[in-house]
């Protein structure tokens, strides 16, 4: 019994202490305006592919009425085109929300698989030296090489346009630059007292690498993540724009802007409209990372 209510009491703590670390990640945000603008902007998106299934749209695949403007009526007089329809007479805002969802699932997935690929190739460089560190920091500097949007292209040419190939993509591209700041940072972190401690009482590489490391380095590696996933949007929205992006016919902002260009002024806004998305979103992830480095400054 004395186990079991000591192993219940031991437990009860922890949803407060996880609430208890959500309101300080808020009060830290609120320090800065610049941070909570950019979480508002980023918010937005999320909430709006978040309720993409349930919000009153219609259907984004379906041609209804082309070239109609923003704010338009149907032909049955009810249906309103808040933000007009594409030359196919698609509704414009119904594809903008859909592909919000495509655009952060992707973008996000995509960052986060490089970062693992490049957190592990950074920390095993770092730490272990020697031949690893000659060799991961080689293959680092060969795909650094060679230029981002040549890489994509022949990647995603290769293999085919597909949203795992493009994730594939972005961690080639990506996953150098984070290799390098990662090992920059165990190369300063190794060297202090909670390491030898560490080493001291037998722990293994991995670890130390995993456990006592790469947690102390996360300061750096979220305000880098942030503009990373900004970085990821625009480059689905480029692939998409390229024709190399998610496939069809599900929307996609870059090539909803791909497809209303040669419409030219008959369908501005279904040009214009997807872009502003594109550009609001990567504004909030940099508006984050601006935000977040600001606060670890006044720390």
């Amino acid at each position: 019994m004395a186990t079991v209510e000591s192993t219940a009491a031991s437990a009860t703590p922890a949803a407060p202490s996880r609430l208890g670390a959500l309101l300080h990640a808020i009060g830290l945000l609120r320090e800065s305006r610049i941070a909570m603008l950019g979480t508002f902007l980023v918010l937005f998106w999320v909430a709006m592919a978040l309720l993409a299934p349930v919000l009153p749209l219609l259907d984004p695949n379906t041609p209804l009425e082309p070239f109609k403007g923003p704010g338009d009526l149907a032909r049955d007089g009810e249906t309103v085109f808040w933000l007009g329809t594409d030359h196919k007479g698609r509704d414009v805002l119904a594809r903008l929300i859909w592909g919000s969802q495509r655009v952060l699932v992707w973008a996000t997935l995509a960052t986060a698989v490089a970062y693992v690929v490049g957190m592990l190739m950074g920390v095993a460089a770092g730490y272990l030296g020697g031949w690893w560190d000659e060799a991961i920091s080689f293959v680092a500097n060969v795909l650094l090489s060679f230029p981002v949007m040549v890489l994509y292209i022949v990647i995603i040419s290769a293999l085919g346009a597909s949203g795992a190939n493009i994730v594939l993509a972005v961690t080639f591209a990506s996953a150098p630059g984070i290799m390098r700041i990662v090992r920059g940072l165990v190369l300063d972190l190794k060297t202090r007292d909670y390491i030898f401690a560490a080493q001291t009482r037998g722990e293994g590489a991995w670890w130390i690498m995993l456990v006592e490391l790469l947690p102390n380095a996360r300061g750096p590696l979220i305000v880098d993540a942030c503009l990373r996933l900004g970085y990821t949007v625009i480059t689905i929205a480029m692939l998409g724009f390229l024709g190399l992006g998610l496939p069809p016919p599900d929307p996609d902002w870059g090539a909803m802007i791909a497809e209303a260009v040669p419409t030219g002024a008959f369908a501005l806004h279904a040009m214009v409209v997807p872009a502003m998305a594109v550009s609001s979103l990567v504004l909030g992830f940099n508006l984050l990372a601006d935000g977040l480095r600001e606060i670890s400054l006044r720390d």
